[in-house]
């Protein structure tokens, strides 16, 4: 039979993307992996974050015989799809930043993507935003401090508003209408986000778009049933035990590091 659909990511946000699939495909068994250690991801060298995801991620496909691989990670997504679809001989899928349907909703053609810094200064995103948002006036954010307050948020810690205010400031200010959030860590926040923007602003991820598209290949490929609905999560640097608790609550009966380089 068929092994799981692997979800990848460097910490907790990938599981905005894994929780979008469940919903599509909530027969499949996941195996997702975090490479804690290294995050976050936004503040790495392009080729050391290459070299490293594409070891852990092979590794790991083989350790479990993966059917298929989610890249839950824009800064990866970037980056490293290239190499993972020459690497592997199972389906890679990747994660783009909303831009397109921030463009089409946006009533003001006044857009904001939310990134970290690496997603932020890659010639990927600002092909996309030539590309689909060319009539709009788009205003670009970089932050490495609301991926770890997400994951401060996944570990069971409080959130205080003035920790995303401090943050937020510029996009308050700005006064658009249409935020696209270009990392999978920041829909663990939306609840905040969306409270300190107003609801005037909406907000936009790629969740859905990419549990359409696992989907869509999951069935193209006929995929066997387990029946198990297994759900692992490997890791590689040990977590605190907030954390391990929101991931047994979320679904994940396994959870293990594993061994990297």
């Amino acid at each position: 039979m068929s092994g799981p659909i692997l979800v990848f990511d460097s910490g907790v946000g990938g599981l905005s993307i894994l929780e979008e699939v469940r919903k599509v495909l909530p027969d499949e068994d996941y195996c997702y992996l975090f490479d804690n250690a290294r995050l976050p991801y936004g503040e790495l060298d392009e080729q050391e974050l290459i070299d490293g995801c594409e070891s852990l991620i092979a590794a790991t496909v083989d350790k479990v015989n993966a059917s298929l691989v989610v890249i839950a990670c824009n800064t990866a997504s970037t980056l490293v799809l290239p190499v993972l679809r020459k690497a592997l001989n199972i389906p890679v899928v990747g994660v783009v930043p909303a831009i397109k349907p921030a463009a089409l909703y946006s009533k003001a053609e006044h857009i904001g993507l939310l990134a970290t810094p690496g997603t932020i200064k890659r010639d990927y995103t600002h092909s996309l935003i030539k590309e689909f948002a060319s009539s709009c006036q788009v205003e670009l954010f970089g932050s490495s401090e609301l991926v770890l307050l997400a994951e401060k948020k996944a570990a069971g810690n409080i959130i205080l508003q003035e920790e995303i205010s401090q943050l937020l400031y510029p996009i308050k200010a700005s006064a658009l209408d249409t935020l696209v959030l270009g990392c999978t860590h920041f829909p663990i926040l939306k609840d905040e986000i969306q409270e300190y923007l107003g609801d005037e602003v909406l907000l936009l991820d790629s969740g859905k778009a990419v549990a359409a598209r696992v989907s869509s290949l999951i069935e193209r490929n006929v995929k066997l049933k387990t029946g198990n609905k297994e759900m692992v999560a490997l890791y590689t640097q040990e977590i605190e035990e907030g954390l391990k608790k929101s991931l047994a609550e979320f679904g994940f009966s396994s959870l293990s590091k594993v061994q990297t380089g």
